[in-house]
């Protein structure tokens, strides 16, 4: 998925690398970050938490491979308990095809103008239909980062 941002590669990156900033806009519409705790750097491990409107929280852990300021993010994307143990996705209520080795993602930022462009590509669902919740969960999350910056 690509969006084209009006901030500079920057001020793009701070968004996904700084805990304040990644608590305003983590998760889909309704959703809150209570937790943000990012070691953004190679071989660094981030948590983060969502929490739904009635009150369930999803953690998750990013776990970064290569780390290039402020053009690329590689990381893998696992579920997790509250304290970063790692939990198989089916034990959340999630389809049964999210890989329990985590999610690989790449995010390149490139300049567009006055702007930046963004990409997020995720890789290792099974189903078309997991395709499609977790697209419609990243077009959200994506639309409450361009109200961040």
């Amino acid at each position: 998925m690509t969006r084209t941002y009006d901030a500079p590669p920057v001020r793009v990156w701070a968004a996904l690398t700084e805990s304040d900033l990644v608590k305003r806009w983590w998760g889909p519409d309704g959703f809150t970050a209570p937790v943000a705790r990012m070691e953004v750097r190679p071989g660094g491990t981030s948590l983060v938490a969502m929490r739904s409107p009635e009150g369930f929280e999803l953690y998750n852990t990013w776990t970064y491979g290569l780390v290039d300021p402020p053009r690329r993010l590689e990381y893998v994307l696992g579920f997790c308990d509250a304290s970063g143990r790692p939990v198989p996705p089916s034990s959340l209520g999630l389809p049964g095809d999210i890989p329990e080795t985590g999610v690989p993602h790449e995010v390149t930022l490139t300049p567009s103008g006055g702007g930046t462009e963004l990409t997020v590509t995720e890789r290792g669902y099974g189903t078309a239909d997991t395709v499609r919740m977790s697209r419609l969960g990243l077009e959200q999350t994506l639309d409450k980062l361009a109200a961040v910056l």
